[in-house]
C-alpha cells in the first residue's frame, strides 16, 4: 500500500516552486527521542499510519479531487398507524359463534313453542288438545254476521274453537270459517258461504291456486237430516258439502282429520243451531 503524501510536501506535478528545505530545530528532541525508543524496541520501520477518520473522509476526498461514493445513510422507520391485517382465527371464531347464537335462539324458541303443544308417544307424536289456542267464537261470529249477506250459525258442540276467519270465495261470494279441535286432538273446519259449490271447493282445497280442477266427487252421505256430497282424493281428507234449508241459500262445507262420528255430531248441531244475531243489533 502506498504511503499517503504529506499535505505539507508539494506534489511532483505542483506548479508552485519548492521552498527551501526545512531546518530541524535543535531544541526539538521529540523526533530523536521517538527514534531512540523505536530502536530500543527493535522497530526500525516507518511510523504506522493512523486509521482514517470516516468523518474526515469527505473532506480529504474533496482535497484530493477523486470521486467518492455517496455516504451510506440509515433509514429510520417512521411511526404511523398500523397496517390493516386479517383478523385472527380466535376473533373470527368468536364473531361466528355470536352470529350463530343470534340465529339459533329464535329457531329454538319456535321449536319449543310448537313442541310445547305435543306430548311424547312411543308410537307417534300426539297433539295436546288442551294446549290449542281458544277464541271467543260467539263474539267473532256476531261480528261477522253484521253486514253479512247470509245468516251465520254457531253449532254447540263439545269441541274447542281455536280459529275463525272470513274471506272471499273463488268465482264470487264470501266464506266464514270456524276451526274446531276435538278431544282426540283432531281437527274439523266448518265453512259457511253464499258461493257456488265449485267456487268453495276450489277455494278450500287450494286447487284454485294450483291451477288444476276441483276435487272429484266420491259419493254422498246423510248427516243431520241433510244430504252431503263428498269430494276429495282417495285416502285424503274429505270435503263434505250440503245446502241448508231456507232463503237465501247457504252452503256449508266440513273437512278435517276428525272421525266420521265427530263429523256427524257437528252436522246435527249445525242444523239445530239458530242464526246468530249480528253484533250491535
Amino acid at each position: 500500500m502506498s504511503a499517503r503524501p504529506d499535505p505539507g510536501t508539494p506534489s511532483p506535478d505542483s506548479s508552485e516552486p519548492a521552498g527551501p528545505p526545512a531546518v530541524p530545530d535543535p531544541a526539538d528532541t521529540s523526533g530523536t527521542a521517538g527514534a531512540a525508543e523505536r530502536a530500543t524496541a527493535g522497530d526500525t520501520g516507518p511510523d504506522p499510519v493512523p486509521a482514517a477518520d470516516p468523518a474526515a473522509a469527505p473532506e480529504g476526498a474533496a482535497r484530493s479531487g477523486r470521486p467518492q461514493p455517496p455516504p451510506v445513510t440509515r433509514r429510520i422507520p417512521e411511526a404511523g398507524p398500523q397496517a390493516m391485517h386479517k383478523p385472527g382465527r380466535g376473533d373470527t371464531s368468536v364473531r361466528d359463534l355470536i352470529w350463530a347464537c343470534l340465529i339459533l335462539v329464535p329457531v329454538a324458541l319456535l321449536i319449543f313453542s310448537v313442541g310445547g303443544s305435543c306430548s311424547f308417544s312411543p308410537g307417534a307424536p300426539a297433539e295436546d288438545a288442551a294446549s290449542a289456542p281458544t277464541v271467543d267464537a260467539p263474539a267473532r261470529i256476531a261480528e261477522y254476521a253484521r253486514g253479512s249477506a247470509f245468516p251465520l250459525r254457531l253449532p254447540d258442540v263439545p269441541f274447542r274453537v281455536n280459529s275463525t276467519d272470513r274471506g272471499p270465495v273463488e268465482g264470487g261470494g264470501t266464506a266464514v270459517r270456524i276451526g274446531f279441535v276435538t278431544p282426540d286432538a283432531d281437527f274439523l273446519s266448518l265453512v259457511q258461504t253464499d258461493g257456488s259449490v265449485e267456487g268453495v271447493l276450489a277455494t278450500e282445497s287450494g286447487s284454485a291456486g294450483r291451477g288444476d280442477g276441483p276435487p272429484t266427487m266420491r259419493g254422498t252421505v246423510q248427516a243431520g237430516g241433510l244430504t252431503w256430497e263428498v269430494y276429495g282424493a282417495e285416502g285424503g281428507e274429505p270435503f263434505r258439502i250440503a245446502t241448508l234449508p231456507g232463503r237465501p241459500e247457504v252452503r256449508v262445507l266440513v273437512t278435517g282429520s276428525a272421525s266420521d262420528a265427530q263429523f256427524r255430531t257437528l252436522a246435527d248441531a249445525l242444523v239445530a243451531a239458530p242464526p246468530v244475531a249480528p253484533a250491535g243489533s
